[in-house]
């Protein structure tokens, strides 16, 4: 197939394996919140990774057998499904594409802020307090302090009961460490405050952030065929490693097993201490839970490039279920190893937390010396970039499809000369260039997290509809892979179980409102889809959005659902509501 540069046609040239090896960025995205996780759900954190990745790998079968009834679009299984909805209210369908595109766009942003990270402490560190060019500048300068200098009277006021002797030695050290830290590791240009969003910080973190993104944009605008072959070696070096992490610790018994046992949660998040299975405590299970979806249901994301499979009856439904499995081995054993060496307390540790010390962390679990450490640190930057890749991917073609089938901007549904979608790919640079100032700072960094999620969770119960009113309303279009209709049914209840997390869940990262600022930015789809249907396609769908669901031009056919979505989408509704204001945090 040829490519026709700006007519929206891309090439069909990606097998079930090639969508494998994009998919493959998808295993750690358990880094990015392993530690926040652990943090708001204290010994139930790996608990929570496992099942949230047996109810991720139960839902993809409804998505795999949407998948392939769509052969001719792309943009992954939100597309797929929305289509389902066309028929009960044109707002409905878009709203799932939006939702699913803003819930892993964000991937970029937060995965450049963490490898910046990395990149910051390798080449611009700061130096320990009791290394010895600190020690050379507390001797040199340690005649300078006095008790009556303004710092150590502050110190002394600030920590009572110490003397002048150890105020002078303490804020002296301090002053060292400052005055050896390289000005670019803590430079910033400015900020801007954002009222009901938080601060834009434009730093060090993002200028790296923002020259990370560029490149992963480069290679993927050569093409999906380019960026499969990327990431297969990428995720060959990236992936083995990682299978050592989770394997090593259970084989030369360095697993503590009371850190992986009497299972409870904690008083509050991030105490550290066993609490009780009171509300307070399953409130902060839930929020382990919703937040565990964001990664753990990811890998559907195989099944974004069904217009670019070489064959899309057989190589999506592989695609997706072998993604899944080989999640399930990662989602599984990392958690599982990492709470059983360190312990919450450890997990607590400030760069597992913000990730940017998960790399040593794990060169420390295989035993390894300075040498193995850096290389694990080297790795968790590759593993970042594979994580960015594979979310870029997906993203830009939610984006591209999106405008084909008449829901978002005529602007994105073009691709280039690889047919690769430029235009979407740099929608997305754009937006994250915006989220990545705002994940400048480890609080930023899980605002955004928490609310893109928000999106993440409506897309998935949209979606798990989807596949039952697929079936009432679309019975006559061909299914190369059907899933058993008990499984359709299961994942209907997932599919309010996931609403239940939503409603619960949101609440616990530290946002009270995070929730509804999730379904504020949603809610601009909108604007943005009237525009489009009303303004520029004067109130019809372009005619392949009817061609790919085999109906005439113009007509949606009967709904044969009757009432029953309406009925999902008010419980739904009812369900987070209900769980936002029954499920309340520890006192």
């Amino acid at each position: 197939m040829t490519t026709e540069t700006g007519s929206g046609q891309m090439v069909r040239a990606l097998t079930w394996k090639g969508a494998f090896w994009v998919a493959a960025g998808v295993p750690p995205l358990v880094l990015f919140s392993i530690g926040g996780i652990a943090g708001t759900t204290g010994k139930l954190a790996f608990l929570v990774w496992i099942i949230s990745m047996i109810m991720g790998f139960l839902q993809s079968f409804t998505y795999a057998e949407m998948a392939g009834m769509f052969g001719n679009k792309s943009g992954g299984t939100s597309v797929y499904g929305a289509t389902a909805w066309l028929r009960y209210g044109k707002l409905i369908a878009p709203l799932s594409v939006w939702c699913n595109w803003f819930a892993w766009s964000p991937v970029l942003s937060l995965g450049c802020a963490i490898a910046a990270g990395y990149i910051l402490n390798a080449l611009f560190p700061i130096p320990l307090a009791d290394s010895q060019p600190v020690l050379d500048w507390v001797t040199a300068n340690l005649g300078s302090y006095t008790a009556e200098t303004a710092s150590v009277v502050q110190y002394m006021t600030d920590n009572a009961g110490t003397t002048a002797e150890q105020a002078i030695q303490a804020v002296a050290s301090a002053d060292g460490v400052a005055a050896l830290t390289p000005a670019f590791r803590v430079w910033e240009a400015f900020q801007i405050t954002i009222p009901g969003l938080g601060n834009l910080h434009f730093n060090s973190t993002f200028v790296i952030g923002v020259v990370l993104m560029l490149i992963i944009l480069f290679i993927q605008e050569r093409g999906i065929a380019s960026t499969a072959s990327a990431q297969k070696y990428l995720a060959i070096i990236v992936l083995v490693p990682l299978l050592l992490v989770g394997l090593v610790p259970l084989l030369n018994g360095s697993i503590n097993w009371m850190n992986v046992t009497n299972l409870a949660p904690p008083t509050a998040a991030y105490s550290g201490v066993d609490g009780e299975w009171n509300i307070g405590g399953w409130t902060l299970f839930l929020g382990g839970m919703y937040i565990a979806a964001w990664s753990t249901y990811g890998f559907e994301t195989a099944v974004c490039y069904t217009r670019e499979l070489k064959d899309p009856k057989t190589d999506t439904f592989r695609a997706i279920f072998y993604s899944g499995l080989l999640c399930c081995i990662f989602f599984f054993l990392i958690p599982f190893s990492f709470q059983g060496v360190y312990g919450v307390e450890g997990m607590l540790a400030t760069g597992i937390v913000d990730g940017t010390g998960v790399g040593e962390a794990m060169g420390n679990m295989i035993g390894g010396g300075p040498v193995i450490t850096q290389i694990f640190v080297i790795l968790m930057i590759l593993a970042l970039f594979l994580a960015i890749m594979t979310a870029m991917a997906g993203s830009s073609r939610t984006l591209y499809q999106g405008s084909r089938d008449g829901w978002l901007p005529k602007y994105l549904g073009e691709v280039n000369s690889h047919g690769a979608p430029r235009n979407a790919m740099w929608t997305d640079f754009t937006f994250n260039v915006i989220l990545l100032a705002l994940a400048s700072d480890v609080g930023g960094y899980f605002y955004v997290l928490a609310i893109s999620n928000v999106g993440y969770i409506m897309f998935n119960f949209l979606n798990l509809n989807a596949g039952w009113i697929h079936r009432l309303d679309s019975a006559h279009m061909e299914r190369p892979w059907k899933a058993p209709t008990w499984l359709i049914g299961l994942n209907t209840i997932l599919a309010f179980v996931n609403a239940l997390f939503l409603g619960a869940g949101a609440k616990v990262w530290g946002y009270e409102n995070a929730l509804w600022s999730g379904l504020v930015f949603a809610a601009f789809i909108f604007p943005v889809f009237w525009y489009r249907h009303y303004v520029v396609d004067q109130g019809k769908f372009p005619k392949e959005a009817y061609d790919d669901l085999g109906l005439p031009y113009g007509e949606l056919g009967e709904r044969k659902a009757g009432m029953l979505p309406y009925l999902a989408l008010v419980a739904g509704a009812v369900v987070v509501l209900w769980a936002n204001w029954f499920f309340v945090l520890p006192a």
